[in-house]
């Protein structure tokens, strides 16, 4: 299996980072496990937490943040 690579003007701190943050909520709505797009996410695409967790709410409208106040 090939490594996947990510160009440093992605990662963290990268003069495109805001547009991969911006296509994360789209790929998180497509079918497939979770789990590994989460890891992915913050393996290979190096997101915080929080990142992730506002791009799942993103991608939920907002059921990711009003399922934790209710």
């Amino acid at each position: 299996m090939r490594k996947k690579i990510i160009k440093d003007e992605f990662l963290p701190g990268g003069e495109r980072r805001q547009e991969l943050l911006n296509q994360v909520p789209e790929y998180l709505k497509a079918p497939g496990i979770q789990a590994n797009k989460h890891v992915f996410c913050i393996e290979v695409l190096r997101m915080t937490e929080t990142e992730y967790l506002e791009a799942l709410n993103k991608a939920t409208n907002g059921e990711v943040e009003r399922s934790a106040w209710n």
